[in-house]
Formats: C-alpha cells, structure tokens, sequence
C-alpha cells in the first residue's frame, strides 16, 4: 500500500553554494521595482528524476503551488541578470538546487543551498499535515483550528528559513518564498 503524505498547502549556512557565474556579480542586483515583469519567476519545473510517482492529492498541491508562484511572485536573482526568469528545482546531494534560465532558456546560473538545515521542519510538518487531514474526517473544528495553526507555523517556519539561505542571492517576497518551500517539500516525497 502506497504512503501518502499531505503536503497541506492552501491556495491564496552551512554548506550553501552559489556558482560561479552569480559568485562574481555582487553588485549588480536587480532591484526590486521598475517594471515587475522584470522581476519575476514566468516558469517552474520541479526534478522528476526524484520521484517516481505521487498521489493525485500531492500533485494537486504541487500545482496548485506553481499556479499560485507563476500569479504572483518577486524573484530577482544578485548579479547583472535580466528576466523574467525560468526556475528549475532539484535536489542533489543533500543540496536544493536552484537552476535560473532567462525567458529565452539561457542558463544565467545555479544556486545550491543545504538541505540539513530543513530536515526538522519538513518532518514535522508531514507529521502535522497527516494529523491535519485525519482531524477533517472526525475532530472538532476547534481541534481542526489548532492542528492548522501549527501547520500554517511550520510553514512560516520554513519560509522564514528558505529566505535567509537565499538572502544575498536572491531578493523575494515572503509569499514566494512560501511557495518554493511546499515546493521543496513535493521534492522530499518518495514513492
């Protein structure tokens, strides 16, 4: 019998690497502002080779994610680059990374960041969302309240997280930074 683990999404420094193209380019950031588009993720694929197969509920959290990243999101990448940009997300080697092409698919460069640093956060948040929609079949809304609480905190958690691995690499918004971690945890799920 297949495991399934809820990802719960809703619709609405050690070991970090960056490559070499972004390494070399501190001062030319993008600034946020001017014209959005400018500054924006208009494409997001997620690394199937990790993944064999997922449970239709998780592949409708995943897209539900990438349709809400690709509404509304602030991505700008440090460095001399232009968008709006492509991302393609993968994990390697116990890293999250980040491939940026530009609009045309030109590679413009990676960003790997550890992973050790979310292990906790992720599982527990499986744990929390699997309690989550055991408490929909039975629990009491007030029981249903509380368990959400406590996902939607180890959500925040680890956005709060992603945005400091990515700070100085990247500029985005917290909501964005929302959408990539749910995205990380689809990543994490093993058929």
């Amino acid at each position: 019998m297949e495991s399934v683990v809820p990802i719960c999404v809703r619709a609405g420094s050690d070991g970090d690497q960056v490559s070499d193209e972004q390494s070399d380019s501190e001062d030319g950031h993008n600034a946020p502002g001017g014209d959005g588009r400018r500054n924006q993720i208009i494409d997001v694929t997620l690394d199937e080779r990790t993944v064999k197969r997922r449970h239709p509920d998780i592949e409708h959290e995943r897209a539900v994610a990438i349709y809400d990243l690709l509404e509304d999101n602030r991505f700008a990448p440090f460095g001399d680059y232009q968008g709006p940009y492509r991302l393609h997300l993968r994990l390697e080697e116990s890293r999250l990374v980040l491939d940026i092409s530009s609009e045309d698919h030109q590679h413009l460069g990676s960003i790997g960041i550890s992973i050790s640093p979310f292990r906790r956060i992720i599982k527990d948040y499986f744990t929390v969302c699997e309690s989550y929609f055991e408490a929909i079949k039975t629990a009491s809304p007030s029981r249903i309240e509380a368990i959400d609480m406590g996902r939607r905190g180890l959500h925040n958690e680890g956005s709060e997280l992603l945005l400091d691995r990515l700070k100085g690499r990247v500029d985005l918004d917290f909501d964005t930074a929302r959408r990539l971690f749910t995205l990380l945890c689809v990543l994490h799920i093993r058929a």
